[in-house]
């Protein structure tokens, strides 16, 4: 967060004679249950500083849903410290629902094992801030924005928090002697509106409205292209001061293979850091880009991607917390020797590949993604790893004489969950360390017909979760149970749907 200490007064802010924000909402949910530490109750006066100063007039409260979609209430100025100590409500619905909006568990009829007392009647769920979070956006006037976590009205977690989920797998890998790092590389593509589009796709929940009329922003086919970027240097530019006003850690921006394709890294963080980060930038591009003209979308393979899908290329290493040595690292003995891991490193890698079926709920969790998983692509197709090979699931990259050995799970798709994605990592990871599993020789040929094959569709996928008892075991029956059946209800309206694919096909011909 930034302190208003660095920062020149806004225009209208009125510095030290606005009028102060008030205690109204001391005692609070917040209070009562014990939810802040002593780090963001000194962020929360921070905040308070912060909007006095700059003269804000409204503060976003956001949390991420199931599908990694922000969703919450912009708050006005007087609102704000009752909401500091107390949260927001909004309906507990929203933790029900499929993409298109539509709550998939009866929460009215009553009955239904699925549905707990929490949810039943879709009553309240309370958003509560995390004031670390806090920012004031770049592009928004006089308006600021925070993360929250979910509870339930008697003070307890809500099982299905997302943020939370990432955060109690955190904790048990703290727990057993380690901090995870994250680093991302986020692939996504951005068009223009059609000439004389102004339409907006009005639909219902289960039957969204048609998508925006877009036209080409870049031609494709030629990786790193400096002169291609630099034709896109005023939306280059939009991105950067967008995501960097945002004391997000951006590293990159860059011209990628596919037409109207680009992707953007950020810094290495601690990985609950690094999610919200992703979560953000996300957001952010998003809402710059359609500020000023574009549409941006981290949909993996919209039409016309015929050469080249995005993905979501997470890296990951861990660090003892008794020694802050890397753990991933082999000794200088064994890379002498050849070898790229240390023992532990080996183990985590194994991990990710046993669980890796089932893994894709939460790497690629819509149903276009897994119209990435191609041969020949850029893109993994099979469960293998490989040393610096970018065609491979898992990359092992980096060395002792790089500054450290990370693994890059190339499998994931830009719209997954961040919190979700980093989680399902941990999981498998700390699976495979606990059981000293192998992940074999590394694969010089990652797209090897005998190599086992990851999902190819979303139900695939579904099954192989309900048949990995590891998830299960982290999260609990009630949340796998929860989160594979909001997704077979959206793999079913796929399934329902006469797609354009069939009635070009057989319409005429039959």
């Amino acid at each position: 967060m930034r302190s208003a200490d660095e920062r020149p007064l806004a225009e209208g802010g009125e510095g030290s004679g606005a009028r102060p924000l008030t205690d109204a909402g001391a005692d609070g949910f917040v209070d009562r249950h014990g939810l802040w530490d002593d780090r963001q109750r000194a962020a929360a006066g921070q905040i308070r500083r912060v909007i006095d100063e700059l003269g804000l007039d409204m503060v976003r409260f956001s949390f991420a849903d199931q599908h990694g979609v922000l969703r919450g209430k912009t708050l006005t100025r007087d609102a704000v410290p009752g909401a500091l100590r107390s949260g927001v409500t909004a309906p507990s619905s929203l933790l029900l629902k499929d993409t298109s909006g539509r709550t998939v568990l009866p929460v009215f009829s009553g009955g239904d094992p699925r549905v707990s007392r929490h949810f039943a009647g879709a009553g309240d769920i309370v958003l509560v801030p995390d004031p670390t979070t806090f920012r004031v956006l770049p592009w928004a006037e006089r308006t600021g924005w925070i993360l929250c976590d979910v509870f339930h009205p008697d003070g307890t977690p809500a099982p299905f928090c997302p943020r939370g989920m990432l955060r109690g797998r955190l904790d048990a890998l703290a727990g057993a002697g380690y901090d995870l790092t994250v680093g991302v590389e986020l692939e996504f593509h951005v068009f223009r509106p059609a000439a004389g589009s102004l339409r907006v796709g009005v639909g219902r929940p289960g039957a969204p409205g048609p998508p925006p009329e877009v036209e080409p922003v870049s031609g494709g086919s030629q990786l790193l292209h400096e002169e291609g970027l630099d034709r896109l240097d005023g939306l280059v530019g939009l991105l950067h001061r967008g995501l960097t006003g945002l004391d997000l850690p951006l590293r990159s921006l860059e011209l990628e293979f596919g037409p109207n394709q680009m992707e953007l890294t950020l810094d290495a963080r601690g990985a609950a850091r690094a999610a919200d980060d992703a979560l953000l930038t996300r957001a952010a591009v998003r809402q710059i880009c359609r500020r000023n003209g574009y549409h941006a979308t981290f949909m993996s393979r919209p039409a016309g991607a015929q050469t080249a899908s995005t993905g979501w290329h997470l890296h990951q290493s861990l660090r003892s917390r008794e020694t802050g040595e890397a753990v991933f690292a082999p000794s200088a003995a064994r890379a002498g020797e050849g070898e790229v891991l240390s023992a532990q490193g080996r183990h985590y890698l194994a991990g990710l590949l046993e669980h890796a079926a089932a893994a894709t709920v939460f790497t690629t969790p819509t149903v276009n993604g897994y119209k990435r998983y191609l041969p020949l692509s850029l893109a993994p197709d099979r469960v293998v790893w490989g040393v610096d090979n970018k065609g491979a699931m898992v990359r092992v990259v980096g060395g002792p004489d790089t500054g450290g050995v990370r693994l890059e799970n190339r499998s994931g798709e830009p719209a997954a969950n961040p919190y979700l994605y980093v989680a399902s990592q941990v999981i498998s990871g700390m699976d495979g360390m606990a059981r000293k599993l192998d992940p074999g020789p590394p694969a010089l040929d990652p797209y090897d017909a005998k190599a086992p094959r990851l999902p190819g569709s979303l139900a695939q996928a579904l099954d192989a979760l309900d048949a990995d008892p590891v998830f299960t075991r982290a999260f609990g029956q009630d949340v796998v149970a929860w989160l594979t059946g909001i997704k077979r209800e959206e793999f079913a309206r796929y399934l329902g749907h006469v797609s354009d694919w069939e009635q070009r096909e057989y319409f005429d011909l039959f």
